[in-house]
């Protein structure tokens, strides 16, 4: 008997011993694969946030931009990743709201190969157009798309994004026919604007701003609840006429390879909002139009689900496929 609890001692002190030396996350840098271009309002802030990050955790924090193909290349090199926290997917919701429902076929599983970390931000969007376009209001642009069917174009940052579905809303509920112009990456999109090539795209002031404020592009209107307070002199949709109550909005987060453990999830959830409460970070999300979206990974799952069933119904009524 004495033999027999010497040995449990033995065991107890080896791993009490083990637990203790375990290393505290992280140990190592961290890999943040963005579906977002190099530039664009989302991948800028992101930098900010990672910069901030490395600086808490004492590890470099190094972000790769892997745009394009409706997110389906930065996901599919996250979800391969070893599910231990050191690899995050930043990625825009509809990733996981919307994508799923244009397409029968994907190389990830929204609901099986990730795990929601935590959020980043969310915006309402700008109808942004030329700064020399004919069209001075919302009206302005849809009253010729109403009279020229299908001869008015709109971008997007890709097939599938916000800006091409809620595009394709705008279409449903100003009841007009709008061409939608995909593009690779924004920096492409905004510049196709400014010169006149294609008519008109959503955009925050963190993607589409510089270009605003350098005077090649204007602000038709904002698709949001009320004005925003760096831009009081422009209206929202509803408020310049346009259809009532119109909101486009978006949201952009950290994911993480299914099986990644919960207490590293929480713990890059926890790091993530401390920095996103930092005043000079604060002062930037301002600046780039965005809002600070606080929620457990619990709440993203759930607002997930909402918006996908919402996304789902618009997809429906629009009768939207992409394979």
């Amino acid at each position: 008997m004495k033999k027999l609890v010497l040995l449990a001692l033995s065991s107890a002190v080896l791993h009490g011993t083990a637990f203790a030396q375990a290393p505290a996350f992280p140990n190592k840098p961290v890999r943040i694969v963005s579906t977002f271009s190099t530039g664009a309002g989302p991948d800028v802030f992101l930098r900010l946030v990672a910069d901030q990050l490395s600086k808490r955790w004492g590890q470099p924090v190094i972000v790769e931009n892997k745009s394009g193909g409706s997110g389906f290349i930065a996901a599919s090199d996250a979800r391969r990743a070893a599910a231990d926290g050191y690899t995050l997917f930043h990625a825009d919701g509809v990733n996981f709201t919307a994508i799923p429902h244009l397409y029968k076929r994907m190389p990830y599983d929204a609901e099986k190969d990730f795990v929601p970390v935590s959020p980043i931000h969310h915006s309402y969007f700008f109808v942004a157009v030329s700064a020399q376009s004919k069209w001075n209001s919302i009206n302005d642009l849809l009253a010729e798309a109403k009279a020229k069917p299908g001869t008015v174009t709109f971008g997007s940052w890709q097939i599938g994004s916000v800006a091409h579905l809620g595009g394709e809303l705008l279409n449903e509920q100003a009841d007009v026919r709008m061409t939608h112009v995909p593009f690779k990456d924004n920096s492409q999109l905004y510049t196709s604007v400014a010169n006149g090539e294609v008519g008109w795209a959503y955009g925050s002031s963190g993607s589409a701003g510089p270009l605003q404020k350098a005077g090649k592009l204007k602000f038709l209107a904002l698709a949001g609840p009320e004005r925003l307070d760096n831009y009081r002199s422009v209206p929202t949709v509803s408020e310049a006429g346009g259809p009532k109550d119109f909101q486009v909005s978006g949201w952009v987060g950290f994911f993480a390879p299914q099986g990644t453990p919960k207490n590293i999830v929480d713990q890059i959830n926890k790091a993530t909002q401390e920095v996103l409460k930092n005043p000079d970070i604060a002062a930037k999300m301002v600046e780039f139009g965005y809002m600070p979206l606080l929620l457990s990974p619990e709440d993203i799952q759930a607002q997930i689900k909402r918006e996908s069933t919402s996304y789902g119904q618009i997809i429906k009524n629009i009768n939207l496929t992409l394979d």
